[in-house]
């Protein structure tokens, strides 16, 4: 298969397998869910925007990558805990987002193929917050795969997303280069020093990591890019 050869990712065996893995969930009759997850900073996003844009290319519209950023709760919602202080300092944890209404979805994108158009979130960086009904999935996509933090958590009403997947693909990446380049996104995003990135990680994100590692094991596949 052909790929850009500009590409950082063209060389990655992981990333050509998992484009072959695709291109056989294609040939497949039934819809098939895919499962990424990875901690903080690992690259999830970053794959899943390559993956889409490969096909996008080939002009197969019958892949799409969605994101479960669009199921954090807002910040009214945030704002209405009786913890809300802690909601906000935590963001990202897996008890800050709408689990319930995450599991609701897939199971529409289960049900839907050749069915129905399904609406799917997105969250807007911009203003820190989702944008409801965003996204469409057409009826006669074929392979969706979903990145997020916790599609393998045991807890915080997570329990019911592990079984709607097909596979789970783990991006296993190094904690600590995970968290490096989370610092270096703060660094640029806020102008931190080094320092003051870090210390916003350990308050959130470098928790959230520790947390996701724990459970690649329940994964399928440990994707190294």
């Amino acid at each position: 298969m052909a790929l850009d050869m500009n590409d950082s990712y063209a060389n990655s065996t992981d990333v050509h397998i998992a484009l072959d893995k695709i291109h056989a969930y294609l040939n497949q009759p039934n819809r098939t869910l895919i499962g990424l997850t990875g901690g903080p900073g690992s690259g999830k996003s970053t794959l899943a925007d390559y993956l889409l844009n490969y096909f996008s290319r080939q002009q197969n519209m019958e892949v799409i990558c969605l994101s479960m950023d669009g199921f954090h709760l807002s910040k009214a919602q945030l704002n209405a805990l009786p913890n809300a202080e802690e909601a906000f300092a935590r963001r990202g944890a897996p008890w800050t987002f709408d689990s319930t209404a995450f599991i609701e979805r897939v199971k529409l994108i289960k049900q839907g193929y050749q069915k129905d158009d399904i609406l799917w979130p997105s969250f807007d960086h911009a203003i820190g917050d989702p944008i409801e009904d965003d996204i469409t999935i057409k009826k006669d996509t074929k392979v969706i795969l979903i990145e997020g933090l916790y599609l393998l958590h045991q807890n915080d009403g997570w329990q019911a997303s592990q079984p709607l997947f097909d596979e789970h693909w783990f991006l296993d990446i190094p904690v600590t280069v995970a968290i490096e380049r989370l610092a270096k996104r703060h660094m640029k995003a806020w102008n931190f020093n080094h320092e003051q990135a870090m210390d916003r990680i350990n308050q959130s994100d470098g928790l959230n990591a520790e947390l996701v590692a724990t459970y690649k094991d329940q994964a399928d596949w440990l994707l190294r890019v």
